[in-house]
């Protein structure tokens, strides 16, 4: 019987190893980005429009358009910082949670929103760009005020908009508010 010498190990180990890296490390990943970006070319190239990503909130200034959460991208979180992705970690005792929701619940009123619990705080991953449908249809008397466009029509506009939960019954319904916000650029 013969024992392997260290040498032909080492090189079995090396071929191994490179074997590995050609595969693991480059075919697999080529291949997995072949296949989405044939299959899924939208997902796979960042859900991107010509308005933003549909996966990220997007960032909307004034009363003439439905805003989303206080997330990081969001002018009315006090210390958001565009581009961060994540919670904030503080607790409901925090003083500082306390005094950004605060500031972010006399901002909405400033527009005329009346606060609801999800539009005064953000959501865990800072960046999400769903609202409730009960959220969008907080702020129709806003952008009504600001745009000239009739209050049945923007909560007709938030009601084909809506989307149900996955499969009927997973999760709340929502609005998406970048959709919601193109749709309503077309109505003007």
């Amino acid at each position: 019987m013969r024992f392997p010498t260290t040498l032909s190990q080492l090189r079995a180990a090396v071929v191994l190893a490179l074997c590995a890296l050609v595969l693991l490390g480059i075919a697999y990943p080529l291949a997995g980005t072949g296949v989405s970006q044939l299959l899924f070319p939208f997902q796979a190239n960042g859900s991107l429009t010509s308005h933003g990503s549909t996966l990220v909130g997007q960032s909307w200034k004034g009363p003439k358009w439905f805003h989303g959460r206080a997330d990081s991208d969001n002018p009315l979180m006090a210390n958001g910082a565009a581009g961060e992705s994540g919670a904030s970690n503080l607790g409901p005792r925090s003083r500082q949670l306390v005094a950004e929701t605060r500031s972010v619940v006399r901002q909405l009123e400033s527009l005329g929103i009346h606060p609801t619990a999800d539009l005064a705080t953000s959501s865990g991953s800072g960046i999400d760009p769903d609202i409730t449908p009960g959220d969008a249809l907080a702020q129709v008397p806003m952008v009504a005020g600001a745009t000239g466009i009739a209050p049945g029509r923007l909560r007709h506009l938030i009601q084909q908009l809506t989307i149900g939960p996955e499969l009927g019954f997973l999760g709340p319904s929502y609005v998406d508010v970048l959709q919601l916000n193109v749709a309503l650029s077309k109505l003007r």
